[in-house]
């Protein structure tokens, strides 16, 4: 069964999605422009909920998925940097961890 949302909240989405082609829709905060469609769209929800439309809650499960990718990038990022590499090859050499002196 498909989500029912109410005209207002339409007309907001309908509203953001031409903003975001004309290229002056921007994010909240860091005000950065917008050039995905689904961001764009969750904007235009957004300001739907605030404006008091009818628009179904926001779901856990979307979060939960967002939350799940930002981990996967994390860990696939962790990769030894040559700054790290200098560490641990002056822990070899002197044989015991890199104190603050050493690390300079």
């Amino acid at each position: 069964m498909a989500k029912k949302y109410s005209k207002g909240a339409a007309k907001k989405v309908e509203r953001a999605m031409k903003k975001r082609k004309s290229g002056t829709l921007k994010s909240g905060r860091s005000g950065k422009k917008v050039t995905s469609r689904k961001q764009a769209i969750a904007i235009g929800l957004s300001e739907a909920r605030k404006a008091g439309a009818k628009v179904p809650k926001k779901t856990r499960k979307a979060s939960r998925k967002n939350a799940s990718r930002k981990t996967a990038s994390k860990k696939a990022g962790r990769k030894t940097t040559k700054t790290s590499a200098r560490k641990t090859s002056k822990r070899k050499k002197n044989g015991r961890k890199a104190t603050s002196k050493q690390k300079r």
